[in-house]
């Protein structure tokens, strides 16, 4: 028999496991640190986008193989090292994505009010870590760093009334400061311009369907409208939803302004921060951003940073700082030890991008460790968990959990997620 075990229970952890389960004569322990699978399909992608969240029911086919067992509630690190695990399974993949947030590395940034997207979007979809967050919401500006879908998630929750949550999985605490929140004019800050931005059609267009938001472009940002020509298709729609909005401004409470062009220099604030210090950017011939000199400045009593994440090293496993990811040769590290998803590639890609990432990953493992090498796989786990008196999560359990979730749902939501990892045990009895 052959032994896995994979380190992180989301896409890229449980696409690998789809392949390797297809595989004879193994067994797949996926361990997670949190009593709940799935990581940012759970806790990552926006509560208001469900169609998104319905691959988990994939990843459940998975789970529920006879060779697949979920492990949860178990930290690496902390109830295991990853020397023990290599030395118990033929192969270790670590498949840990990139849940924390790239610094923001500029004055002011330590400043209170000045949140990662990482803890903003963990806060208002329930994450344990970020659940008390309590993020400012008493000031009307907010300025969103970053050109991406996560800034756009960001600027579209801070924008919807809470009749636009009915159908999501947002969780009680982030509604209902929400639906008191004084925000009235959200900027999206982009070094760039609307060529280089790395937003999806579906994400932009669903700015302009908001009831009481209307998002903005200035169309002197805009370049030529024949060259958009040049754009792949799906940026090109991108950029036509900016277009739209340059075009048809629509007076509504709350403004979403798209800030092009703009670079983030310095917060200032007293006490807390009050404002964002923007230099204006142009582009030269490699579309690099440079600053002009000039500045203006947005008021701000919350930043939201959305400039990437990183992947948190681990003792003993080589990393790349400067990336944010572990260091690896096409997915494996050291002998016996893997990476799969955003560790091994950093924080890039779709969720769809981790199924193939997954699938190779798992044939590099199967063809590194042939018919194994009589290890104690999860017997051994079991075993050693056992002495340090830590139990772990099931499957079955967390099927008992959502079931609870489910239950206490209201106004038409498809569940009241658990914020902490207490309420998470005490529905099954812990």
């Amino acid at each position: 028999m052959r032994h896995v075990a994979i380190v992180g229970s989301g896409p890229a952890g449980y696409y690998t496991a789809e392949t390797l389960q297809k595989a004879e004569d193994i067994a797949i322990d996926v361990i997670d640190r949190l009593p709940v699978p799935y990581g940012l399909i759970r806790t990552g992608v926006a509560p208001d986008h469900q169609s998104i969240k319905a691959v988990s029911r994939r990843y459940e086919g998975v789970a529920l193989a006879d060779n697949v067992r979920f492990v949860g509630h178990v930290s690496v690190g902390a109830d295991v090292s990853i020397d023990e695990l290599t030395g118990l399974y033929d192969a270790v993949v670590l498949a840990t994505g990139a849940p924390n947030d790239r610094p923001l590395d500029i004055p002011g940034a330590d400043l209170p009010g000045v949140i990662g997207s990482a803890a903003f979007v963990g806060w208002y979809n329930g994450h344990p870590d970020f659940s008390g967050l309590n993020p400012p919401l008493d000031a009307p500006g907010v300025a969103v760093i970053g050109n991406g879908n996560v800034a756009l998630d960001v600027a579209r929750i801070l924008a919807k009334t809470p009749a636009e949550f009915a159908g999501s999985d947002i969780v009680s605490h982030a509604r209902d400061a929400l639906a008191e929140s004084a925000v009235r004019h959200i900027h999206i800050l982009g070094r760039r311009g609307p060529h280089q931005i790395a937003m999806t059609p579906k994400e932009l267009g669903e700015l302009g369907h908001l009831e009481r938001a209307s998002p903005r472009v200035d169309p002197a940002d805009l370049p030529d409208a024949g060259d958009d020509a040049m754009l792949e298709p799906g940026m090109r729609k991108s950029v036509t939803h900016l277009r739209q909005f340059a075009a048809n401004p629509v007076a509504k409470p709350v403004t979403i302004d798209f800030d092009f062009f703009a670079m983030p220099v310095g917060l200032e604030g007293d006490g807390r921060v009050q404002r964002v210090i923007v230099e204006r950017t142009t582009l030269d011939a490699d579309l690099r951003s440079h600053g002009t000199g000039e500045t203006y400045a947005i008021d701000a009593g919350l930043v939201i940073s959305c400039i990437g994440y990183q992947t948190p090293p681990i003792p003993g496993v080589p990393y790349e700082h400067g990336r944010g990811r572990f260091a690896s040769d096409e997915g494996r590290i050291l002998p016996g030890l893997y990476a799969v998803g955003w560790a091994r590639r950093g924080p890039s890609g779709t969720i769809g991008t981790n199924k193939p990432d997954g699938a190779r990953i798992a044939e590099l493992v199967l063809d590194d460790i042939g018919r194994g090498a009589a290890k104690e796989g999860r017997a051994g786990l079991d075993a050693l968990l056992a002495s340090r008196d830590v139990t772990p999560v099931t499957f079955r359990d967390w099927r008992r959990i959502e079931a609870a979730e489910v239950a206490a749902a209201l106004d038409g939501r498809p569940r009241e997620k658990f914020t902490s990892v207490e309420a998470m045990l005490a529905a099954i009895g812990r």
